[in-house]
């Protein structure tokens, strides 16, 4: 059945394809790659299996697009992704796909290891992707400094370094200033997030997605006159939405 997707993409790349999809590059259909990925997530967290069947096509979609791109320039092609990720999955599987009985977690991070090195990676921060969402990226780099030994013993030191962060916030004098201590300081609350056991980013899909429902429901409750209804009548609104709940 991938055949037939492959064949399609191929046809739409062609001399005799579509313009859009002949157009398009690496890097401009980086952004969709992201947004399919997000897509699929949301079907999950929504239950949502019909819709996440679908979800995973369109992000199959784009690693064949992606691939196409890179066997037309002589790169690689879609076989060779497949074949690429196999060997990585037996490769970080001794256990199950080798001769070893060891197994889990600690030995992943091993092989993990090995081919960082095998790539020329020194720093213990390389292969930390740049384009992960900012929350997610955050706590991978302190994770990643954690196992080297730059954390902080406890969820005491982070939360103390709140405090801190939130105080040169409000010293800023500059909106320079400002914008680079609230950078810190959500640094700092995804590192005590972290020493919670807590997921930052879908912590804050959480409250996005509640505060979505409060503001939803206060729309209801108010009708076309929402808009126009002074701050105190919203907040009584939003107080009676969330006693609601």
């Amino acid at each position: 059945m991938i055949e037939r997707l492959i064949d399609i993409m191929a046809r739409l790349r062609g001399p005799d394809g579509c313009e859009w999809d002949r157009a398009q590059t690496f890097a401009s259909i980086a952004p969709y790659t992201i947004e399919e990925a997000y897509e699929v997530a949301d079907a999950i967290e929504r239950g949502d299996l019909s819709e996440l069947k679908d979800e995973l096509g369109d992000l199959l979609l784009q690693v064949v697009f992606h691939s196409r791109i890179a066997e037309e320039a002589g790169a690689f092609a879609f076989d060779d992704v497949v074949t690429a990720i196999s060997d990585k999955m037996e490769r970080r599987h001794p256990h199950i796909f080798g001769d070893t009985a060891e197994g889990g977690h600690h030995l992943w991070e091993e092989v993990k290891a090995a081919e960082r090195a095998a790539k020329g990676e020194s720093s213990t921060l390389d292969g930390v992707a740049r384009g992960l969402p900012a929350l997610l990226r955050a706590e991978k780099l302190q994770k990643r400094a954690g196992r080297v030994g730059f954390d902080w013993p406890d969820a005491g030191g982070s939360r103390a370094k709140i405090d801190e962060e939130l105080a040169e916030v409000e010293a800023a004098e500059t909106p320079e200033h400002v914008a680079e201590e609230i950078g810190d300081l959500l640094f700092a609350v995804v590192n005590w997030a972290r020493h919670q056991g807590v997921d930052p980013e879908a912590a804050l899909r959480a409250a996005n997605a509640k505060f979505e429902r409060r503001f939803r429901g206060m729309e209801a409750a108010a009708g076309e006159a929402f808009a126009e209804l002074p701050l105190e009548e919203k907040e009584a609104l939003w107080v009676a939405v969330k006693a609601g709940e």
